[in-house]
């Protein structure tokens, strides 16, 4: 089985590449924009005319979130026309896709877990990219799975986690959102849930799938289990979104409903905070 890799430097496309070992069945291929760009059509097409693969799990996306406001061509470049263009490529050579994609797509009144078929609506430049590279994904490949998660973190590249484990060492005192509820995902569990889904090589490959450690927190409840994790001894105070603006919005309610990837392909998730102790012992 025949795997390539784009955005291989990000935290999903990192814990891959750590994961790869222990796929012995599996041949991988990991690029980056300095090996492959995506943006660029005929480049992906060339790629993909000069090797045989038969998954492609596209980790590759402008997550700058804040940026992305003022930065709208470049998200753009990356979040919609790079997936296209990989999805693309992957249906002329028969290969199957696998789209990351985010929680911001939603972004509404709803109050119970989002499930695939809810309605979408997606505040900002971020989200609305992520979402019509979803839509091309699923429109130019059939055989497209994407994978919808949320608060993802890892050992590698930047991330929540890495942040407060830095600002509660350097600050007695913290302040943590508290009206935004969400379930982090640590992107080791992630990637290893995309190789199992490979592993058992499903006769359906489309559609849409939510995938997140279980459990629910704020990310003030985050930031105080890596505290307390830790050892860090840091004075935690709650505070709501409206004391902590930013150039886009964030979603006050962010859980997934995960049943249809567990039921589908047989996952088994574990909770946030167990997965979070994982992680921490790598920091």
């Amino acid at each position: 089985m025949n795997i390539l890799v784009t955005g291989s430097y990000g935290q999903v496309g990192s814990e891959l590449i750590f994961l790869a070992e222990s796929y012995k069945n599996f041949s991988f291929v990991f690029v980056d924009k300095d090996d492959l760009d995506i943006t660029d059509l005929v480049a992906v097409e060339d790629f993909f005319s000069s090797n045989c693969f038969n998954y492609c799990i596209n980790c590759a996306a402008y997550t700058a979130v804040d940026k992305a406001e003022t930065d709208a061509k470049n998200a753009s470049l990356v979040n919609v026309t790079g997936a296209k263009n990989l999805a693309i490529a992957c249906s002329k050579n028969k290969v199957r896709f696998i789209q990351i994609s985010t929680d911001y797509v939603y972004h509404n009144d709803q109050n119970t877990p989002f499930k695939e078929n809810d309605l979408t609506n997606p505040q900002g430049i971020y989200a609305k990219t992520k979402l019509d590279g979803d839509l091309a994904s699923l429109k130019y490949n059939t055989e497209t799975i994407v994978i919808r998660t949320s608060w993802v973190y890892s050992s590698y590249g930047n991330n929540f986690v890495k942040t407060m484990l830095r600002l509660g060492k350097e600050r007695d005192k913290l302040t943590v959102i508290f009206d935004q509820i969400g379930s982090p995902t640590y992107a080791r569990d992630l990637a290893k849930a995309i190789l199992d889904i490979i592993s058992i090589n499903p006769l359906k490959f489309n559609g849409i799938y939510h995938y997140s450690n279980e459990g629910v927190c704020s990310w003030y409840d985050f930031a105080r289990a890596i505290f307390e994790l830790k050892g860090i001894q840091c004075n935690t105070s709650p505070i709501e979104t409206s004391d902590y603006p930013t150039p886009a919005k964030r979603p006050h309610f962010s859980l997934l409903n995960k049943t249809k990837i567990k039921t589908t392909f047989g996952l088994i998730i574990p909770h946030w905070r167990d997965s979070l102790k994982s992680c921490l012992k790598l920091l």
